[in-house]
């Protein structure tokens, strides 16, 4: 698949992976991004549609489903990384909420998405892990999509675990039972 003329939504869109996630999608002529973010979005391209979406607020994540006519491809990038030790359950809470439910919900109402490790941006600046640029993983995202692939890995970090995960267990019992009834999300 192309992104040409496809139409494109990218939660957290308002800075880091995000933003160059959009600048991407527009540079390879997608026809319109939604642009999910929790603050208001103005954006020069008339390409771009900012859509009020904050991925644990289920009556926002439903507004923007609504909204959205058709939809191509789902970039579920919103993430938070609060600096804490996670001993506070309130502070492993709004992880979960985000990280783990938040992204539940929007593949859920919309289309299944990518899987990307650490990406360079102000959410994970302060720690010493190695990390991939936003627009090398955006160009990654968008140039795995164009040679059709099913699941999306697009960074070194990340390329470990998809060749765990395309020989997983879980991946093989998923194309057996594509061949016996087509998957729906």
């Amino acid at each position: 698949m192309s992104i040409k003329d496809k139409t494109v939504l990218v939660t957290g869109a308002n800075r880091g992976i995000g933003q160059a996630l959009t600048a991407e999608a527009l540079a390879r002529g997608a026809r319109r991004v939604y642009a999910g973010t929790r603050q208001p979005l103005d954006h020069p391209d008339e390409r771009v549609t900012p859509l009020s979406l904050d991925v644990t607020s289920t009556a926002q994540i439903q507004a923007a489903a609504g909204e959205v006519e058709s939809l191509d491809m789902l970039v579920n990038n919103a993430g938070i990384a609060l600096p804490d030790d996670l001993t506070d359950l309130a502070v492993l809470e709004r992880h979960l909420a985000v990280n783990l439910f938040g992204t539940y919900a929007v593949t859920q109402a919309f289309l299944p998405a990518v899987l990307p490790g650490p990406v360079d941006t102000d959410m994970t600046r302060g720690s010493g892990t190695p990390k991939a640029s936003p627009e090398s993983v955006a160009q990654a995202i968008f140039d795995a999509v164009d040679n059709g692939e099913e699941e999306i890995f697009p960074d070194p970090a990340s390329a470990p675990i998809a060749a765990h995960w395309r020989d997983s267990a879980a991946k093989l019992l998923e194309r057996q039972l594509a061949q016996v009834a087509p998957v729906s999300s």
